[in-house]
């Protein structure tokens, strides 16, 4: 059955949200950046021909308002033909709303989080040991670390207490330490966007998806605005070693960004990301459904530091990047045989949703059934020359 990725089920709440992203267009044989205008898109490629170059203006907002380009249409029209599984391959679909930034994630931003990171650890990739070492952990270092300010004299004190009983962690380091883990997700341009597929690789049995508000940081450091994020993830992989996080975290199709980025303008700013509620679903072919929330208001470390900690002058990105901040949200429930917790079939539906950033909808397949990702930096810069646009 195709996705619902019509506006109604995929579009911000707020009708006034100023909105850009990309699509790839057929006739052109490569992306066009977009502006949502109501029931419309506009490619606005000769103003901006890549996103990068838009975020990298001095005022981004005032500049996107204000860019003139083409109709492409409806967009109900290129929403719903952005699912594999539904797709008319003469009409343009939807892609991921970045292109030539960094794409880097926040681990271990939420004490619930980073306890499920301490589990895996610990169980060393098996799933059936999640159960009786969570209750190990948490008779340890309790529950509710919400209250702790990571680097304060308090959280150095736990560090201390928790050597000393032989609990230390690497990703108590990181979830209470003074720095935050910042990684690599995926390659610029390698995301996938609302409708697609994304991928799960077929040797992981214990994986499960990460909800997520991704920042979008221009080169010198600005925040303008943000978008949602699904940090694919696989447990049991990053369980037996965190050196190993490359092969959990970047594979072909495990980065999902989307539908549109919002950029700041009016109330929506820095302050409204800190407060966004996020919303999973999670509905199998199965019957199976899981459904949990995440609150940006619980995250450990706020985002203006975690985007200080990603992007300063030790760490430059002259295209700019896009920064996943981490999830709340570990899921814990069955899905099966008892005591093995939730883990990936083929055919998932995940929507994660926020009334201002919409959703993110996408399909779940193995990494090596998704389409495989071709179209690089060099096809990119062929592509626009081609047409002119550089």
């Amino acid at each position: 059955m195709p996705l619902d990725l019509s506006p109604r089920a995929i579009l911000p709440e707020d009708p006034a949200a100023l909105l850009v992203g990309r699509v790839w267009r057929p006739d052109l044989a490569g992306p066009s950046v977009v502006r949502v205008d109501g029931e419309l898109l506009t490619d606005i490629s000769h103003a901006f021909p890549t996103v990068r170059d838009l975020c990298e203006s001095a005022n981004p907002t005032e500049a996107l308002r204000a860019a003139h380009g083409e109709s492409l249409g409806p967009v109900d029209v290129i929403l719903g033909n952005s699912d594999p599984q539904a797709r008319e391959p003469t009409r343009p679909w939807l892609l991921a709303p970045v292109d030539l930034q960094a794409v880097k994630a926040a681990g271990v931003t939420f004490a619930t989080s980073m306890l499920e990171r301490v589990i895996e650890e610990r169980a060393r990739g098996d799933a059936g040991a999640a159960e009786t070492i969570r209750a190990q952990v948490q008779a340890l270092v309790g529950d509710d670390l919400r209250r702790l300010q990571p680097g304060s004299p308090a959280a150095m004190a736990l560090k201390q207490t928790l050597i000393e009983a032989g609990a230390w962690s690497q990703y108590l380091e990181v979830g209470i330490g003074p720095d935050a883990e910042i990684f690599t997700k995926a390659q610029p341009l390698a995301s996938v966007g609302a409708g697609h597929h994304i991928g799960v690789h077929p040797a992981s049995d214990w994986n499960n998806p990460e909800p997520e508000v991704v920042l979008v940081i221009a080169s010198d450091g600005r925040i303008l605005g943000a978008t949602l994020g699904n940090d694919v993830n696989l447990r049991d992989v990053e369980g037996r070693s965190a050196l190993l996080l490359g092969k959990a975290k970047d594979n072909n199709a495990a980065a999902a960004i989307g539908p549109f980025v919002r950029l700041f303008e009016g109330d929506f700013d820095l302050s409204a990301v800190e407060q966004l509620s996020l919303t999973l679903t999670v509905q199998g072919e199965d019957g199976f459904r899981l459904e949990g929330h995440s609150q940006m208001r619980e995250i450990s470390r706020s985002p203006a530091e975690l985007a200080s900690q990603a992007c300063n002058v030790h760490h430059p990105y002259p295209d700019g990047l896009v920064l996943f901040l981490g999830t709340l949200f570990a899921p814990t429930q069955d899905r099966g045989e008892v005591g093995r917790g939730f883990t990936h079939a083929v055919g998932d539906e995940v929507r994660i949703h926020c009334a201002a950033l919409g959703t993110l909808a996408n399909r779940v397949q193995a990494t090596d059934a998704c389409e495989a990702w071709t179209f690089g930096a060099a096809a990119l810069m062929r592509n626009l020359a081609q047409r002119g646009l550089i």
